[in-house]
């Protein structure tokens, strides 16, 4: 069985409690602008990647507003009304289809907006997110922040406000089953990694083309992938 070392889960979760404490204790209070990315780094002692993880589990939460390109806010309202997706473990097979069944509502409709509304400056992002990827597999490194990106660019692409705020509700959810299937594919099947981004490469050149009915099959395709490689992680 595929396991992550007890750090790994543990940091997360640690910096989120220390934000939670200082929204608690008053020290940031709604409205107010969370210190940046790098100086909540310096200021933990963490990595970045436990830093956007701790952000996105109080974003699920509706602690805090991550506003793409300006920075993570104190949320301003009440968190108990807040849309959230509880942990579970990946393992867990109906919790799973329950999610995917979500989020590929959510991804293929997104991608077919997408592909007619997207501006020069998403498809630039997006291509960006590709590059990124494949330096990522070349590097031996996941590209899991990277796949998560490119999927991001395509919500931002809908110019939809509402498509932006659900993504955000289960940006948690996403990172976790994108690092997971990306986890295991490098491990275990590695013959799969082109394939996996051949998928993505498809879903890129349909939006850049401007084509909403192939973009919609590429992105369905790709998550119809997604759930049978989760399938084989769970088996593992």
């Amino acid at each position: 069985m595929i396991t992550s070392s007890p750090l790994s889960i543990q940091l997360p979760e640690e910096t989120a409690n220390r934000i939670r404490q200082l929204i608690q204790e008053c020290k940031l209070v709604p409205g107010d602008r969370l210190p940046s990315e790098r100086d909540l780094c310096a200021r933990f002692s963490v990595s970045r990647p436990v830093v956007r993880e701790a952000l996105s589990r109080l974003n699920s939460e509706g602690l805090v507003l991550i506003k793409r390109g300006v920075g993570v806010y104190v949320s301003e309202r009440d968190p108990r009304g807040a849309f959230r997706i509880e942990d579970f473990a990946i393992e867990e097979k109906i919790s799973i289809t329950q999610v995917m069944e979500l989020i590929s509502t959510v991804e293929v409709a997104a991608t077919r907006l997408a592909a007619t509304r997207r501006s020069s400056e998403d498809l630039k992002q997006m291509r960006k997110c590709l590059l990124g990827m494949e330096y990522a597999i070349a590097s031996d490194r996941l590209g899991d922040e990277e796949d998560y990106e490119f999927h991001q660019a395509i919500v931002l692409a809908t110019q939809n406000p509402y498509f932006e705020s659900l993504s955000q509700h289960l940006e948690h959810t996403a990172r976790r089953m994108i690092r997971a299937l990306r986890s295991n594919t490098k491990t275990r099947h590695k013959n799969q990694i082109d394939a996996v981004q051949a998928e993505h490469q498809a879903i890129f050149n349909a939006i850049n083309k401007g084509d909403p009915v192939a973009a919609e099959e590429a992105a369905r395709k790709h998550l119809d992938n997604a759930e049978k490689r989760l399938t084989k992680y769970r088996r593992t």
